[in-house]
């Protein structure tokens, strides 16, 4: 059996540091590098692509609405046309520093509220299918696993991987609790390792309360700026090796 490790990475900018990516990364087999709207700016694109290629880590893009002040964590009302041109926006510009850097842009992954909103809204996930589409038809599409940006990459033909959280807590429909909320966020490593293996193994996910909901998926994430993101990824890895899970960048 074959699983992605991801992380949403490359988040700092200017003086302010977010996450440690430079422990984190080695862990990883893929990882969504932010692009400016939300997080991240030419240098540490620049810094975090030479990480990934130092590692061998598959590189992706993870735009997000264009609101630092809120981290992208807040819905921006957009036009299907805006929400489109956003996004190839960010595309070309973190593909200027793979491009410069000779390594392949993989996947694209929204970040925070885009991804969670265009998870709901079908006119949104459509138009990040289509920009996605129009950059490069190889790209692969990560979206939250029985979303509508699944069901939008299945309806254009784009290429797509079902992601599952282990440091989030989900409710009962399979969307994601929100961070707000007490649980949302999973900091010990024992508990998003057993999360990870239940997942890759059994395609299951324990809600928060208490519930098991079925969620077949291709990648598993971590958040970079997670508490202790670091040690997450090595407890998740060694517990999904030792279940005989081989883990490989996510492949179109």
């Amino acid at each position: 059996m074959n699983m992605d490790l991801n992380s949403d990475i490359g988040e700092s900018y200017g003086i302010y540091k977010i996450g440690a990516d430079e422990n984190l990364i080695p862990y990883l087999t893929s990882a969504n590098i932010a692009c400016g709207f939300h997080g991240g700016d030419p240098q540490v694109m620049q810094r975090t692509v030479r990480l990934c290629k130092t590692h061998g880590v598959g590189i992706g893009a993870h735009p997000g609405y264009p609101d630092v002040p809120g981290f992208g964590r807040r819905v921006i009302q957009l036009s299907e046309s805006q929400v489109e041109n956003i996004i190839l926006y960010q595309l070309g510009a973190l593909a200027a520093f793979t491009r410069a850097q000779a390594v392949p842009l993989r996947h694209v992954k929204p970040h925070g509220a885009l991804y969670n909103y265009a998870a709901q809204d079908m006119p949104t996930a459509r138009a990040i299918a289509r920009a996605v589409a129009c950059f490069d038809a190889k790209l692969i599409l990560v979206g939250l696993a029985n979303s509508r940006l699944i069901q939008a990459a299945m309806e254009l033909g784009v290429p797509y991987a079902r992601e599952g959280f282990i440091d989030r807590a989900y409710q009962s429909d399979g969307t994601l609790v929100a961070r707000a909320a007490a649980g949302a966020v999973i900091t010990s490593p024992a508990r998003a390792a057993r999360a990870a293996v239940r997942l890759a193994c059994q395609g299951v996910a324990r809600t928060i309360d208490g519930k098991t909901i079925s969620l077949e998926v291709d990648t598993l994430c971590l958040h970079g700026d997670t508490p202790g993101a670091a040690r997450i990824a090595a407890a998740a890895r060694r517990a999904l090796r030792a279940a005989g899970v081989t883990l490989q960048a996510m492949s179109a």
